[in-house]
């Protein structure tokens, strides 16, 4: 069964500032982006390479308008958070694509299957397309906020094969 998965901003950035935004596809197939967090990836506030990126749209992504969608559980979360929630309700989505703690919780409340940046990386190299350590290594030399201990968890975890 195609899951269908909705991404706010950070994971997108994170997974292509580490050379690895083509796990995206590989594990998910389509991406459902919200109007709201293709234009912060297109912002010239954004590195360059993600703008370039951005505009140039490859085909696994899918950019979806959830304007004028108010909820007022969101009212606290960024415009791209709320956008990403509020798309995940529209379409019906599975799964969402989120680093933000408090969004994170939220789109758990809301009956989402939540995964971030570190989840992501996780998932690939259970399925052997990545060596974590090496994704984590770089990851660390980007401005990545994490805990340092959720990534240790998943060494350990990887290094044991579980």
């Amino acid at each position: 069964m195609k899951r269908v998965v909705v991404a706010d901003t950070s994971p997108i950035l994170y997974l292509h500032l580490i050379g690895e935004i083509g796990l995206l596809p590989a594990l998910f197939g389509e991406i459902h982006l919200p109007a709201a967090v293709y234009n912060e990836l297109c912002h010239p506030a954004a590195p360059q390479a993600v703008r370039a990126w951005a505009f140039a749209k490859p085909d696994w992504l899918s950019i979806a308008s959830a304007a004028g969608i108010s909820d007022p559980a969101t009212a606290s979360l960024d415009d791209g958070e709320r956008a990403a929630i509020a798309l995940a309700e529209l379409i019906g989505a599975d799964l969402v694509l989120m680093d933000e703690r408090k969004g994170a919780r939220i789109s758990l409340r809301k009956g989402f299957e939540v995964t971030g940046t570190l989840g992501i990386l996780d998932l690939a190299a259970r399925r052997g397309l990545i060596d974590l350590a090496e994704s984590f290594d770089r990851l660390k030399a980007t401005n990545f906020r994490y805990r340092p201990e959720m990534m240790e968890d998943l060494l350990t975890r990887y290094r044991s094969g579980r």
